[in-house]
């Protein structure tokens, strides 16, 4: 009996590529003492002529507080991602990210002028309910997509309004909205 010779392969590009620059931005964070991430992967009130505002609008979701931080959204981005890269292809996936970022970033800055936005949980958001979303057929809603959009878009919600963790469950309601959209204008031009 043959042993069938085992290799690791680059099932992901977009994923991979997106965990492996928000693990760079996460380590230079450290090694300047955030000063990275104010200047690069942070989106906050600031003077529309500088072009780094602009740039941040879609950088932010690279930057991490911690840790903590980036092994979360990177655990579920990781888990997901792949499943979506597959179904939709690099292309599709990277304008997704890009239009999470985008929308949330462009958001915050409007609607919460003293809060800054740093990390990829827009984008986890966006690949939760586009995931849920991936059994839909035209004319047909998913069972499993109303229950993720309620269990998960209903606990952002509630934790918006009573909790007070410096968590913003704004970016995570775009990013599920972002996702949801793309589930829908994917699945139905099949």
């Amino acid at each position: 009996m043959r042993k069938k010779k085992i290799s690791i392969t680059l099932n992901s590009p977009v994923v991979l590529a997106f965990a492996f620059i928000s693990l760079i931005a996460l380590i230079l964070g450290f090694v300047t003492g955030g000063v990275s991430n104010t200047l690069l992967f942070m989106t906050y009130r600031h003077t529309l002529r500088d072009p780094l505002t602009w740039i941040r609008f879609f950088t932010h979701t690279l930057g991490h507080a911690g840790w903590e931080h980036y092994i979360g959204n990177m655990s579920y981005i990781l888990l997901l991602g792949p499943v979506l890269e597959e179904k939709y292809g690099s292309k599709k996936l990277i304008w997704v990210i890009v239009i999470t970022a985008g929308i949330t970033g462009v958001l915050n800055f409007i609607i919460f002028p003293n809060v800054a936005l740093c990390g990829a949980s827009g984008v986890v958001f966006a690949f939760i309910l586009l995931t849920s979303f991936s059994g839909f057929k035209n004319g047909e809603i998913p069972l499993t997509f109303i229950l993720v959009a309620l269990i998960f878009l209903g606990q952002q919600v509630f934790e918006g309004l009573f909790v007070n963790d410096n968590v913003s469950q704004f970016s995570h309601i775009i990013g599920g909205l972002v996702g949801a959209g793309a589930g829908y204008w994917l699945n139905s031009r099949h």
